[in-house]
């Protein structure tokens, strides 16, 4: 019995820290408009640069990776008395992702996973992290587009891992999150194909295109 409740509880504790969206929680302690309501309406680091506040948009980055990295890292740390391995520290990465695309404290509303995925990585196996961070930055570097670079690195990750560490459990947390994130950027791609996509670092053109938040305005 708790060779099953164990791993699951550690699943959903996962998924309940990836639902704290720290693009609304930071716009809101620092008086800014609610990430929602403008610009892409993603709650996510990117979108909340275009406010303007990079302040935030840094802070935002940090802590979306935090709730990807902490929960693995814990079961890292302490699962092994529990019977908690491999398997479900790559189980509660997947939880704490799934927790940001689709976070139960705001409404279902969440971004794209980008920082969260890296922090999930990172924790996984850092190695692997911070060369998946590296295609990011190479292709962001060089393009500008951070959809862009997030899709290309999504797609490379898996592939690392299986040419340098092997199959195993994080594969396949891997290429579900990458398949997710692709899915997650699909109006990016169409805006890509177009030519229209946002480039990092461009402001919002006005607040509140989001119909589902339009009053979240704030102050700046």
């Amino acid at each position: 019995m708790q060779e099953t409740l164990f791993p699951l509880l550690a699943a959903v504790g996962g998924y309940l820290i990836g639902s704290l969206s720290f693009a609304v929680i930071v716009s809101r302690l620092m008086g800014l408009s609610d990430p929602r309501s403008y610009g892409s309406g993603n709650p996510g680091a990117t979108n909340v640069l275009r406010s303007g506040n990079k302040k935030a948009a840094v802070l935002t980055l940090i802590f979306d990776a935090l709730k990807g990295f902490v929960p693995v890292l814990l079961v890292n740390l302490f699962g092994e008395r529990f019977g908690l391995g491999e398997g479900t520290a790559a189980l509660v990465g997947l939880g704490a992702f799934l927790g940001h695309l689709w976070p139960v404290f705001f409404k279902f509303e969440g971004g794209k996973g980008v920082a969260t995925a890296l922090g999930v990585i990172l924790a996984l196996n850092w190695v692997l992290g911070l060369a998946t961070l590296a295609t990011w930055l190479i292709i962001a570097y060089f393009t500008r587009y951070s959809s862009l670079a997030a899709i290309v690195a999504a797609v490379f990750a898996p592939f690392y891992e299986m040419l340098i560490w092997g199959t195993g459990p994080n594969v396949g947390v891997l290429v579900v999150m990458g398949l997710l994130l692709i899915w997650r950027h699909q109006a990016n791609i169409k805006k890509l194909m177009a030519g229209t996509e946002s480039k990092i670092g461009s402001k919002a053109a006005a607040p509140a295109v989001n119909p589902k938040h339009p009053h979240k305005k704030g102050t700046k």
